[in-house]
């Protein structure tokens, strides 16, 4: 896979914000200014350069990224907006183009105020390093309790002309749409109206990064931010080229998407929970997140344990009107409930072999419509606890 974008530089370096001197400071350059399109996280708490960035992708246009791992510069007040400030100003000067066209991206330790003298050391020679084969680079120096660079790209074509999508993310703990504790940025070689490219990203996270979750938890810093510079002579005002771009757009985040689920905090299993005939598409979301986040049917599945009555518990708190005997579960195509009621030994042991696999789905058929959803989650393993229990140490 080809992590390259034409007309995009990119790159990382160390800047001491992590310990042990890991990569903590990442760069994505546009050659020529860019539309851009950001979709931010729904938590009410929100972080500077959250903040920061609302306003200043109202514009429509930028020509820069810098993200920082090992602090969130959240819950910082009034100076850690300034902080935000400061970092943008410094990327700014080193590549010589207006503060306005920088936006930045934080993730990390909450409360505590950046380096700001280390990321303004760090910058000027990050700046000068920058390379078309950089954004892989980005993804490692954005990782907090990753255990994997995510990474995803795709090429489309209309007529004779191709145009290129690549992205990075990080991401696997605080996973709960409305977006998680994730970034993501992604560049694309398409032209585009503001407009037009913030309603196929809008799309796109519909389809994929809300879709997901880890733990139930949303963060204060959740940012995916798209830029298209133009340059493949594609636009999106073409109908024939917005439909190929959001077909590879949707491919790409959901890649990623999918990679932030597998890699969830000490996750073994990444696990697709299908809500089949509910009166409703919302009601079909709302079973799936109840059956997706309940603790006890994620500490089920690390254990490998066919306990579908903690599913149906799930299905039955998750404040949607269900008749019982019309519900069938199955895991995979095992089907271990129907019309409500256990179909017995046999069924439940071929269930716990389809639960030894790493990937497998669960379905819940209300039998109540027409309407389906799909989330993705992962089970919850004793190293959640432990990683989660020792973050800030």
């Amino acid at each position: 896979m080809l992590l390259q974008v034409p007309g995009f530089v990119a790159g990382s370096a160390s800047a001491g914000l992590k310990k042990g001197g890991n990569k903590d400071l990442g760069m994505i350059f546009s050659e020529v200014p860019a539309c851009a399109a950001g979709v931010f996280t729904t938590n009410q708490v929100q972080a500077a350069p959250v903040l920061l960035d609302k306003k200043r992708i109202k514009s429509g246009r930028c020509q820069a990224i810098v993200a920082n791992s090992g602090n969130a510069n959240a819950c910082t007040g009034k100076q850690g907006i300034e902080d935000a400030k400061a970092v943008a100003r410094a990327a700014a000067a080193a590549l010589k183009i207006p503060e306005e066209m920088v936006l930045v991206g934080s993730t990390g330790v909450i409360g505590q105020r950046l380096n700001i003298s280390a990321i303004e050391a760090a910058v000027p020679k990050l700046a000068d390093q920058l390379s078309p084969s950089g954004l892989y680079d980005v993804a490692q120096a954005i990782m907090t309790t990753d255990s994997f660079p995510k990474t995803a790209s795709r090429q489309g074509s209309v007529g004779d002309k191709t145009f290129t999508v690549a992205a990075v993310a990080k991401g696997a703990g605080m996973i709960r749409p409305d977006l998680a504790t994730m970034l993501c940025f992604i560049c694309t070689d398409i032209g585009a109206r503001p407009d037009l490219l913030g309603q196929a990203l809008k799309d796109a996270v519909a389809g994929s990064f809300n879709t997901i979750t880890v733990d139930g938890d949303t963060s204060t810093n959740d940012t995916v931010l798209l830029l298209a510079n133009g340059l493949s002579g594609l636009n999106l005002q073409d109908a024939a080229c917005a439909t190929a771009f959001q077909e590879v757009l949707n491919d790409v985040l959901f890649t990623l998407a999918l990679q932030i689920v597998r890699d969830g905090e000490g996750a073994t299993k990444l696990v697709t929970i299908e809500v089949r005939g509910a009166s409703s598409k919302a009601d079909a979301t709302r079973v799936a997140y109840a059956v997706a986040n309940s603790l006890l049917v994620k500490t089920a599945l690390f254990g490998e344990d066919a306990n579908w009555g903690r599913i149906m518990a799930a299905v039955g708190r998750s404040g949607v009107p269900i008749n019982l005997d019309r519900i069938d579960i199955y895991f995979d195509d095992v089907r271990v409930v129907k019309h409500g009621l256990g179909c017995g030994k046999e069924a439940e042991a071929a269930a716990t072999k389809v639960l030894k696999a790493d990937h497998f789905s669960m379905v819940v058929d209300l039998k109540l419509g027409s309407k389906s959803a799909m989330v993705h989650t992962c089970d919850l393993s004793t190293d959640y606890v432990r990683i989660n229990a020792d973050y800030r140490s």
